[in-house]
């Protein structure tokens, strides 16, 4: 049974409060690759994207040089 138009009006404001949306392009072909990937390993493509953010966000602050000292 289709979802009533209040039912989709409570997800819609459900969404909006909750997540924000980012948009991401890739190459004709690179959609399925990923999508492949993801139901290999048992995730979601969101759930994927999302971990690999997570994940490069870890090691790039792991390692990130130290700040240079100012100069007076």
């Amino acid at each position: 049974m289709p979802a009533s138009k209040a039912q989709q009006k409570a997800v819609s404001k459900y969404m909006k409060q909750n997540y924000d949306e980012i948009k991401v392009r890739v190459k004709k072909g690179r959609k399925a690759e990923i999508k492949s990937h993801a139901d290999a390993i048992g995730e979601s493509v969101n759930n994927f994207i999302g971990r690999a953010i997570d994940e490069t966000m870890n090691r790039d602050n792991q390692t990130a040089p130290a700040p240079k000292p100012d100069k007076e």
